[in-house]
């Protein structure tokens, strides 16, 4: 089993530059996190864009979701900014044959204390068991992406109750 996975940035991918005392987004983290840990199936990565996932656009979507349907992999692991995740997932929804789970953190990679590395290990498991569809695979929990949202006020994701929720802002 080959797992394909998508980088789009967000804060699992941010760094600090001293000189202007801001995070910025660099270079996709997951690769070095997996050989460092020793992750014994074979993976590939791809690096589609590297943005907040608050700047992300319409068409940025678009793209995420052209990438998941071009790749020949049926099992899809995608990093991305947790803020507007759900509404990415949404997106998503719909794609045939293919095992898609998205996942961030909400401290950079290279922090000591962030949740990334657990995190993508979560997401690696899911990607691997869990039947065709989409889902985020966050703070140990899977979640629909389509009655799912990040709690800004608690960093956590949650459920939201009744019907699936299409396109309701993801900004707590």
């Amino acid at each position: 089993m080959k797992i394909h996975i998508l980088t789009t940035g967000g804060t699992i991918d941010k760094i600090y530059f001293d000189q202007l005392s801001e995070y910025q987004v660099g270079e996709p983290q997951i690769g070095e996190v997996l050989r460092e840990v020793h992750v014994a199936i074979e993976w590939e990565i791809e690096s589609i864009l590297r943005k907040d996932s608050l700047e992300l656009t319409d068409e940025d979507r678009a793209m995420i979701r052209r990438s998941v349907e071009a790749t020949s992999c049926d099992r899809v692991l995608v990093t991305h900014g947790t803020d507007t995740m759900c509404e990415t997932g949404r997106l998503l929804c719909g794609i045939e044959g293919k095992t898609i789970v998205l996942t961030g953190s909400l401290a950079p990679a290279m922090f000591k204390t962030s949740d990334a590395i657990f995190n993508i290990g979560f997401a690696l498991a899911c990607v691997q068991i869990l039947p065709p569809g989409v889902y985020i695979a966050m703070n140990g929990r899977v979640f629909d992406p389509r009655r799912s949202r990040k709690n800004r006020a608690a960093n956590i994701f949650e459920e939201t109750s009744g019907e699936p929720d299409r396109g309701a802002p993801d900004r707590a």
